[in-house]
């Protein structure tokens, strides 16, 4: 049997905005796919923050609903954690569609409230992790047009459905993962240790890559950070909840 056919643990993230180290998730969604089918389960998280009307639009939280509705982070972040580790313990790679955010965003979110990050639960990295955006630049690197979640779903032909709500999100990156996979199937005869490690090569092949021709450009703000699937976060603000 191959590890394709699971199980596999996808991991979303929906959050107050794009900093990893200051702003907050709002909702999550851990899907385990496996023999038995797709299991899905959900969190709605109070930030302890408001949510700014951008976010709000996009994955339709706002702050009221948090707050009325929203799990304390500690105690949701605490469940997410334990789950995530528990399937790196076991062997099940964590599927995560441009993983270095969420797992940043994970882990600077456990700083924030005194819990132990994924990687200190483990005594080692986070691995092993299948990025379908970082699978996809490596396995077809020329193919022009932009890489965002929805524009896979329509390379590979998968439906999207409602994207922005996490567990939406989660389902369609498996789902591109396994045909991004059919259609480049060297990938999916590597052993996962040396797929992750393959996607370690490639992520940073392509942030110095990026980040060079930001420069060329003479573009100003953030650069795209080299490390993948996560890194340690900055120091992270502390919470208020």
């Amino acid at each position: 049997m191959s590890w394709t056919d699971g199980p596999l643990l996808g991991f979303d993230t929906e959050t107050t905005g794009i900093d990893v180290d200051v702003d907050r998730i709002v909702t999550a969604a851990l899907v385990r796919r496996d023999a038995s089918g797709t299991h899905i389960r959900t969190w709605l998280i109070d930030p302890g923050v408001e949510i700014p009307a951008a976010a709000s639009a996009i994955h339709g939280i706002t702050t009221a609903d948090a707050r009325a509705h929203g799990a304390p982070p500690s105690v949701a972040l605490e469940e997410i954690a334990t789950e995530v580790a528990a399937a790196f313990w076991d062997g099940i790679p964590v599927v995560a569609f441009n993983a270095c955010y969420d797992l940043t965003i994970l882990d600077a979110e456990l700083t924030r409230h005194g819990l132990a990050t994924v990687p200190d639960r483990l005594g080692r990295p986070a691995a092993p992790v299948l990025d379908p955006l970082v699978l996809d630049r490596h396995a077809d690197r020329y193919r022009r047009g932009k890489r965002k979640l929805v524009d896979l779903c329509g390379v590979y032909d998968v439906g999207t459905g409602s994207l922005h709500s996490a567990d939406v999100d989660v389902v369609a990156t498996l789902d591109v993962l396994t045909r991004l996979l059919e259609r480049f199937p060297d990938l999916a005869e590597l052993d996962l240790d040396t797929l992750h490690a393959r996607q370690v090569t490639a992520h940073r092949a392509w942030a110095e890559e990026f980040n060079a021709w930001r420069t060329r450009q003479g573009m100003a703000g953030p650069r795209a950070d080299t490390e993948w699937p996560t890194r340690t976060p900055a120091a992270a603000v502390p919470a208020t909840v």
